[in-house]
Protein backbone atom coordinates (compact mmCIF):
# COMPACT_ATOMS: atom_id res chain seq x y z
CA UNK A 1 0.00 0.00 0.00
CA UNK A 2 1.44 3.41 -0.81
CA UNK A 3 1.87 6.32 1.73
CA UNK A 4 -0.96 8.12 0.22
CA UNK A 5 -3.38 5.75 0.55
CA UNK A 6 -1.85 4.60 3.75
CA UNK A 7 -2.72 8.24 5.03
CA UNK A 8 -6.09 8.54 3.24
CA UNK A 9 -7.12 5.23 5.40
CA UNK A 10 -6.18 6.74 8.30
CA UNK A 11 -7.78 9.39 7.70
CA UNK A 12 -10.75 8.04 6.93
CA UNK A 13 -10.67 6.05 10.04
CA UNK A 14 -10.24 8.84 12.13
CA UNK A 15 -12.99 11.01 10.87
CA UNK A 16 -15.46 12.00 13.55
CA UNK A 17 -18.66 10.28 14.01
CA UNK A 18 -21.47 12.81 12.96
CA UNK A 19 -22.51 15.23 15.94
CA UNK A 20 -26.08 14.14 16.53
CA UNK A 21 -24.99 10.10 17.60
CA UNK A 22 -24.49 11.00 21.12
CA UNK A 23 -27.16 13.23 21.18
CA UNK A 24 -28.88 10.79 20.07
CA UNK A 25 -27.64 8.51 22.85
CA UNK A 26 -28.52 10.84 25.22
CA UNK A 27 -32.25 11.13 24.24
CA UNK A 28 -32.83 7.79 24.10
CA UNK A 29 -31.04 6.90 27.65
CA UNK A 30 -33.64 9.86 28.74
CA UNK A 31 -36.05 8.02 27.46
CA UNK A 32 -35.30 5.27 29.11
CA UNK A 33 -35.20 6.67 32.37
CA UNK A 34 -37.76 9.19 32.63
CA UNK A 35 -40.71 7.62 30.00
CA UNK A 36 -42.28 9.02 27.36
CA UNK A 37 -44.78 11.62 29.41
CA UNK A 38 -42.06 12.96 31.19
CA UNK A 39 -40.65 14.03 27.29
CA UNK A 40 -41.61 17.41 25.09
CA UNK A 41 -43.23 16.98 22.41
CA UNK A 42 -40.64 18.04 19.99
CA UNK A 43 -38.19 15.24 22.03
CA UNK A 44 -40.48 12.79 21.32
CA UNK A 45 -41.49 13.17 18.02
CA UNK A 46 -37.46 13.54 17.65
CA UNK A 47 -36.95 10.06 18.93
CA UNK A 48 -39.86 8.58 16.19
CA UNK A 49 -37.78 10.63 13.53
CA UNK A 50 -34.53 9.20 14.59
CA UNK A 51 -36.24 5.69 13.65
CA UNK A 52 -37.28 7.03 10.18
CA UNK A 53 -34.53 8.97 9.58
CA UNK A 54 -31.61 7.40 11.15
CA UNK A 55 -28.99 9.48 9.17
CA UNK A 56 -30.14 11.92 9.99
CA UNK A 57 -30.37 14.72 12.76
CA UNK A 58 -33.73 15.39 13.68
CA UNK A 59 -34.03 17.90 16.29
CA UNK A 60 -34.84 20.55 13.50
CA UNK A 61 -36.98 18.74 11.56
CA UNK A 62 -39.12 17.81 14.48
CA UNK A 63 -39.76 21.47 15.79
CA UNK A 64 -40.03 22.41 12.71
CA UNK A 65 -43.15 19.99 12.23
CA UNK A 66 -44.62 21.20 15.49
CA UNK A 67 -44.04 24.50 14.47
CA UNK A 68 -46.32 23.95 10.93
CA UNK A 69 -48.70 21.53 12.50
CA UNK A 70 -49.05 22.45 15.88
CA UNK A 71 -48.85 19.49 18.06
CA UNK A 72 -47.43 15.96 18.29
CA UNK A 73 -51.29 14.50 17.43
CA UNK A 74 -51.19 17.06 14.60
CA UNK A 75 -47.86 15.89 13.06
CA UNK A 76 -49.11 11.98 12.91
CA UNK A 77 -52.67 13.03 11.80
CA UNK A 78 -51.39 15.41 8.56
CA UNK A 79 -52.45 14.43 5.62
CA UNK A 80 -49.36 13.53 3.69
CA UNK A 81 -49.91 16.08 0.87
CA UNK A 82 -49.19 18.79 3.67
CA UNK A 83 -46.48 16.13 4.78
CA UNK A 84 -44.72 16.86 1.62
CA UNK A 85 -44.42 20.12 2.12
CA UNK A 86 -41.82 19.74 4.26
CA UNK A 87 -38.24 20.46 3.78
CA UNK A 88 -37.05 16.93 4.54
CA UNK A 89 -39.44 14.59 4.29
CA UNK A 90 -39.93 12.19 1.19
CA UNK A 91 -42.38 9.21 0.17
CA UNK A 92 -40.74 6.83 2.35
CA UNK A 93 -40.51 9.03 5.53
CA UNK A 94 -44.06 10.19 5.13
CA UNK A 95 -45.41 6.36 4.50
CA UNK A 96 -43.51 5.71 7.97
CA UNK A 97 -45.03 8.35 9.91
CA UNK A 98 -48.61 7.20 9.07
CA UNK A 99 -47.78 4.28 9.82
CA UNK A 100 -46.73 5.56 13.14
CA UNK A 101 -50.09 6.79 13.38
CA UNK A 102 -52.17 3.97 12.34
CA UNK A 103 -50.27 1.87 15.36
CA UNK A 104 -51.18 4.61 17.42
CA UNK A 105 -54.69 4.15 17.02
CA UNK A 106 -54.71 0.51 16.64
CA UNK A 107 -53.42 0.49 20.47
CA UNK A 108 -56.14 3.18 21.36
CA UNK A 109 -58.73 1.00 19.51
CA UNK A 110 -57.27 -2.28 21.44
CA UNK A 111 -57.93 -0.22 24.87
CA UNK A 112 -61.37 -1.05 24.53
CA UNK A 113 -62.34 -3.81 26.21
CA UNK A 114 -64.54 -5.69 24.07
CA UNK A 115 -65.35 -8.37 26.45
CA UNK A 116 -66.96 -5.35 28.85
CA UNK A 117 -69.71 -2.90 28.08
CA UNK A 118 -68.28 -0.26 26.40
CA UNK A 119 -70.18 2.47 28.60
CA UNK A 120 -67.83 0.88 31.27
CA UNK A 121 -64.79 1.97 28.72
CA UNK A 122 -66.15 5.80 28.37
CA UNK A 123 -62.82 7.57 28.99
CA UNK A 124 -60.85 5.18 26.89
CA UNK A 125 -63.50 5.22 23.86
CA UNK A 126 -62.93 9.33 24.04
CA UNK A 127 -59.29 9.02 23.50
CA UNK A 128 -59.85 6.58 20.95
CA UNK A 129 -62.37 8.68 19.00
CA UNK A 130 -60.13 11.84 19.64
CA UNK A 131 -57.12 9.61 18.38
CA UNK A 132 -58.62 8.72 15.44
CA UNK A 133 -60.54 11.98 14.42
CA UNK A 134 -59.98 15.05 16.05
CA UNK A 135 -57.40 16.11 13.92
CA UNK A 136 -58.67 15.25 10.05
CA UNK A 137 -59.16 18.08 7.54
CA UNK A 138 -62.62 15.99 6.40
CA UNK A 139 -65.74 15.22 8.76
CA UNK A 140 -65.99 11.66 8.96
CA UNK A 141 -68.80 9.74 10.34
CA UNK A 142 -68.19 6.83 12.78
CA UNK A 143 -70.75 4.35 14.38
CA UNK A 144 -70.28 2.18 16.88
CA UNK A 145 -72.13 -1.39 16.51
CA UNK A 146 -72.99 -3.02 20.00
CA UNK A 147 -74.44 -6.09 21.06
CA UNK A 148 -77.24 -6.51 23.69
CA UNK A 149 -74.51 -6.34 26.52
CA UNK A 150 -73.11 -3.13 25.22
CA UNK A 151 -69.98 -4.93 23.66
CA UNK A 152 -68.50 -3.52 20.74
CA UNK A 153 -69.13 -5.40 17.62
CA UNK A 154 -68.03 -2.96 15.29
CA UNK A 155 -66.32 0.24 15.07
CA UNK A 156 -66.73 1.62 11.35
CA UNK A 157 -66.54 5.19 9.51
CA UNK A 158 -69.65 5.45 7.36
CA UNK A 159 -69.32 8.75 5.34
CA UNK A 160 -66.36 10.72 4.91
CA UNK A 161 -67.19 14.51 3.53
CA UNK A 162 -66.09 17.80 2.88
CA UNK A 163 -64.74 20.45 5.88
CA UNK A 164 -68.24 21.16 7.17
CA UNK A 165 -70.54 18.62 6.50
CA UNK A 166 -71.08 14.84 6.10
CA UNK A 167 -73.78 13.22 4.33
CA UNK A 168 -75.82 10.67 6.69
CA UNK A 169 -78.91 8.85 5.67
CA UNK A 170 -80.41 7.24 8.38
CA UNK A 171 -82.08 4.37 6.79
CA UNK A 172 -78.60 3.51 5.64
CA UNK A 173 -77.21 3.32 9.37
CA UNK A 174 -80.68 1.41 10.60
CA UNK A 175 -79.89 -1.24 7.65
CA UNK A 176 -76.12 -1.46 8.83
CA UNK A 177 -77.48 -2.32 12.10
CA UNK A 178 -79.48 -4.94 11.58
CA UNK A 179 -76.72 -6.61 9.22
CA UNK A 180 -74.82 -6.84 12.11
CA UNK A 181 -77.53 -8.16 14.36
CA UNK A 182 -76.57 -5.00 16.66
CA UNK A 183 -79.15 -3.65 19.02
CA UNK A 184 -77.36 -0.33 20.63
CA UNK A 185 -75.54 2.61 18.18
CA UNK A 186 -73.14 5.26 19.33
CA UNK A 187 -72.46 7.81 16.72
CA UNK A 188 -69.47 9.77 16.38
CA UNK A 189 -68.32 12.56 14.13
CA UNK A 190 -65.98 15.11 14.01
CA UNK A 191 -65.82 19.17 13.29
CA UNK A 192 -62.47 20.13 11.45
CA UNK A 193 -62.98 23.84 12.17
CA UNK A 194 -62.07 22.34 16.10
CA UNK A 195 -65.39 23.69 17.48
CA UNK A 196 -67.23 20.56 18.83
CA UNK A 197 -70.66 22.22 19.65
CA UNK A 198 -73.18 20.56 17.61
CA UNK A 199 -75.29 22.04 14.52
CA UNK A 200 -78.77 22.39 14.26
CA UNK A 201 -77.80 19.66 11.16
CA UNK A 202 -76.57 17.49 13.70
CA UNK A 203 -79.35 17.68 16.58
CA UNK A 204 -82.16 16.88 13.47
CA UNK A 205 -79.92 14.09 12.52
CA UNK A 206 -79.67 12.37 15.53
CA UNK A 207 -83.18 12.67 16.69
CA UNK A 208 -84.29 10.93 13.01
CA UNK A 209 -81.83 8.28 13.64
CA UNK A 210 -83.02 7.68 17.09
CA UNK A 211 -86.86 7.61 15.84
CA UNK A 212 -86.00 4.65 13.19
CA UNK A 213 -84.24 3.09 15.88
CA UNK A 214 -86.59 3.12 18.82
CA UNK A 215 -89.27 0.64 17.27
CA UNK A 216 -86.80 -1.82 16.07
CA UNK A 217 -85.56 -2.41 19.05
CA UNK A 218 -82.09 -0.16 18.60
CA UNK A 219 -81.35 2.20 21.33
CA UNK A 220 -79.10 4.84 20.58
CA UNK A 221 -76.88 5.58 23.41
CA UNK A 222 -75.10 9.14 22.41
CA UNK A 223 -73.61 10.99 20.13
CA UNK A 224 -70.49 12.38 20.31
CA UNK A 225 -69.02 15.38 18.51
CA UNK A 226 -64.99 15.22 18.44
CA UNK A 227 -63.40 18.59 17.90
CA UNK A 228 -59.18 19.72 18.50
CA UNK A 229 -59.88 21.05 21.79
CA UNK A 230 -62.28 18.44 23.44
CA UNK A 231 -65.98 16.62 22.84
CA UNK A 232 -69.75 17.31 23.41
CA UNK A 233 -71.73 14.27 24.13
CA UNK A 234 -75.77 15.26 22.44
CA UNK A 235 -77.08 13.04 25.23
CA UNK A 236 -74.96 15.11 27.97
CA UNK A 237 -76.68 18.32 26.93
CA UNK A 238 -79.96 16.30 26.72
CA UNK A 239 -80.40 17.09 22.73
CA UNK A 240 -81.01 13.16 22.61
Amino acid sequence: MSDDKAKSKGLSEAAPKPHYLGHRERARERFNMVGGDALADYELLELLLHIILPQRDTKALAKDLLSRFGSFSEVLGAPPARLAEVKGLGDISITHIKIMQAVALRYGRDQIDTEKPILASWSQLIEYCHSAMAYETLEQFRILFLDKKNRLIADEVQQVGTVDHTPVYPREVIRRTLELSATALILVHNHPSGDPAPSAADVRMTREIAEIAKPMGITLHDHIIIGRSGHVSLKGLKLL
